[in-house]
């Protein structure tokens, strides 16, 4: 009797302690799980049934089931026929399912012809859908050149000289159809100021500018600026024009004064080669001098030569000496002394 109470003690133990693990999973399964049946009745009564199963696997899968339900709530409530299964797959690629659910919704409105395969397409290239869509439906402005950028006006220089300042107005809409791999906005812009720039610079005058600015934006609209763009290109307004300042006369000044620094630089460079060779004429008649000196310090040598070898005499000798002092009182008569003369007197 007293074992088949300890056994029925045991089994009853066990018991307890097996309610108690089914009652811990089951609090830990509705704190887990719980805030799926909500969600999952919301998607049930909208039409759009989720199974609560699939919304246990998309939490395994660390896929938020929020965003794939109310996805589909919306597509379905607009008339798209979405699967949770491509909006799941379009999150685990890294794409933003409601962005493209209200982009579709949308275009389906706009009559814009726009699948879920191009649409995830555009998505995953990151390039907002959904902003694309709205701006295919009402265009948007673009301002050339962009304000951010630190300039107000596109800058050009007509055939007189004259510079024109002009700003732009791009009106664009979105083409969705070259989204994927279209330039931007950015070349939008600089295509639109260098089709300007060209236009002024082509212009003869200034004033043929000012006044019929409408030859700017016709222009630059035949010439094609949305080519291989994500946009098309409606219209281009010029909203200003105005006039610069006289850049040619500026050209003209700044290029004189440059010849002028030349020249003045070429005439230094004479002057100082003239200086030069007045000093190397200078030291050259100096040297002369010094030859002539030396050759006089050779004359009393060869006197006294002569007088050894009987050629002078001293007849001669004095004679010689009265013809250089006639010379000599002539030279000072006439008020130019030869100094250098050869046998003169120092």
């Amino acid at each position: 009797m007293f074992e088949m109470i300890s056994m029925l003690a045991a089994a009853s133990t066990g018991l307890w302690v097996l309610i108690g693990v089914l009652v811990v999973i089951g609090i830990v399964f509705l704190a887990i799980f719980g805030p799926l049946f909500g969600l999952w009745l919301q998607a049930l009564a909208a039409g759009a049934g989720v199974g609560i199963f699939e919304m246990i696997a998309m939490r395994l899968r660390k896929v938020n089931p929020h965003v794939i339900v109310l996805a589909r709530i919306q597509a379905v409530r607009a008339g798209l026929n979405l699967s949770s299964t491509e909006l799941e797959s379009h999150v685990l690629a890294g794409g933003r399912p409601m962005n493209v659910v209200r982009a579709l919704i949308a275009a389906n409105r706009a009559n814009i012809t726009l699948t879920w395969q191009t649409a995830t397409a555009i998505d995953l290239a990151g390039r907002d859908i959904l902003e694309a869509v709205q701006t295919s439906v009402n265009p948007k402005v673009i301002d050339c050149p962009n304000p951010i950028a630190g300039k107000t006006t596109v800058d050009a220089v007509a055939k007189d000289g004259i510079q024109v300042k002009a700003k732009a107005r791009v009106t664009v809409r979105a083409n969705i159809d070259r989204l994927i791999g279209g330039a931007t906005e950015e070349t939008i812009i600089a295509r639109v100021g260098e089709g300007i720039v060209t236009t002024i610079g082509s212009a003869d005058t200034y004033k043929g500018v000012l006044e019929n600015p409408d030859k700017i934006s016709k222009t630059v609209m035949s010439k094609g600026l949305d080519a291989g763009t994500a946009f098309e290109i409606l219209s281009i307004d010029i909203a200003d024009v105005d006039v610069g300042d006289n850049i040619g006369a500026k050209l003209q000044a700044d290029q004189a004064e440059a010849d002028k620094h030349r020249f003045q630089a070429e005439a230094e460079k004479r002057r100082a080669l003239a200086m030069a060779l007045e000093q190397e004429m200078k030291a050259l008649t100096q040297e002369n001098r010094a030859k002539v000196v030396l050759a006089e310090a050779e004359i009393p040598k060869a006197m006294a030569d002569a007088f050894r070898s009987g050629n002078l005499g001293i007849m001669d000798y004095y004679k010689m000496k009265n013809i250089q002092s006639d010379t000599t009182m002539r030279n000072s008569i006439g008020g130019s002394p030869d100094q250098n003369a050869p046998g003169s007197t120092k």
